[in-house]
């Protein structure tokens, strides 16, 4: 039997699975995979849904701790394919101790995520999403609905992968003064007109602050009660990234003091029991986001900055590149998808 034959017969286990992932997933087939979904989160008791499969695709609020991984490889599981960037969920070392392979998509539409979060910006400020309201009432007054010209404003970028680069470029071409931080500055930003500075001058000097950085130990929490104090009054603040990067309890109390005039998230440290589901019959028990959504000035939106026709395409496409790739040994197309 050669390799792709043997790719053909390979099983994938896919766990919180939505409409659009079996749409996508099943149209982009091309290595006929045999495809198993499962609406489910993957977590230590969801395991078990797993039945003769060498590899399984989780997303971003799957649960894949190093219970999870070694039922995994009890089962003979060998790969766990991530269908998005961050990988913060993953417990990598616990991975490499039972021989599985683990990779991502590490770029799929930087350009999806970037467009929401201005997408963010000029809602909070203008006030689009209560305009819209207003007008269906036929209430046409203007009266609190002032905003801000987005013109010389200061916005400042945390994180500058290919998200944070596509987001800096938009925010230029706004006219915005761009100032970045990260761990190594880009010499093609810096170019185009971005400076990059350390992150007190990010708080203390932007307008706007974007985060575009990934989560981990040095970055999580990175807006908190110290980092607020830092910055302007009623500044804006936008998370497109992951939730953590927030500590929420500091936000709330900014926002209700005042020193933040506006917010918007995409994501949330608390998402998992939320996102992704239709809760409108149902009693929230997360205290902390209803009030987040209580305020005026807060935008959420549901971990939907990556949904769009081209970003969904790229996801199905590069994560069976890589599952290929990884099945028949291959070097995988692009280095940065392969984390263990």
């Amino acid at each position: 039997m050669n390799s792709l034959a043997w790719v053909k017969g390979s099983k994938i286990a896919f766990f919180s699975t939505q409409p659009y992932d079996k749409t996508f997933f099943n149209q982009y087939n091309e290595f006929g995979f045999e495809l198993d979904f499962f609406d489910t989160q993957l977590n230590p008791q969801t395991v078990t849904l797993i039945q003769d499969c060498s590899i399984v695709c989780v997303f971003v609020n799957d649960i894949v701790n190093e219970s999870v991984i070694k039922q995994l490889a009890e089962k003979n599981v060998k790969i766990i394919a991530l269908r998005c960037a961050g990988f913060n969920n993953v417990d990598l070392e616990a991975a490499k101790k039972y021989n599985l392979k683990v990779c991502r998509v590490p770029a799929y539409s930087p350009q999806a995520v970037a467009e929401h979060a201005m997408a963010m910006i000029l809602t909070l400020n203008r006030k689009t999403h209560k305009a819209y309201n207003r007008v269906r009432e036929q209430n046409f007054s203007l009266n609190g609905l002032l905003g801000f010209d987005l013109y010389g404003k200061t916005i400042g970028i945390i994180g500058t992968g290919n998200i944070g680069k596509a987001f800096a470029k938009i925010a230029l071409g706004f006219g915005c003064k761009v100032l970045a931080y990260d761990i190594i500055t880009n010499p093609e930003m810096e170019k185009d007109g971005v400076l990059f500075a350390d992150l007190n001058t990010i708080f203390k000097e932007s307008d706007i602050i974007s985060l575009h950085c990934p989560l981990n130990g040095e970055t999580k929490h990175i807006i908190n009660e110290s980092s607020i104090d830092l910055m302007k009054n009623h500044v804006m603040i936008i998370n497109t990234s992951r939730g953590g990067l927030i500590e929420t309890a500091a936000v709330i109390e900014g926002l209700k003091e005042g020193k933040i005039g506006y917010l918007g998230i995409d994501v949330y440290e608390q998402e998992e029991k939320l996102f992704f589901r239709d809760l409108s019959a149902d009693i929230i028990q997360d205290d902390a986001i209803q009030r987040l959504m209580s305020f005026p000035n807060v935008l959420v939106t549901a971990h939907q900055a990556f949904f769009t026709n081209e970003a969904l395409t790229q996801i199905a496409l590069v994560t069976f590149n890589n599952i290929k790739a990884l099945l028949t040994e291959n070097d995988i197309e692009n280095k940065a998808a392969l984390l263990v």
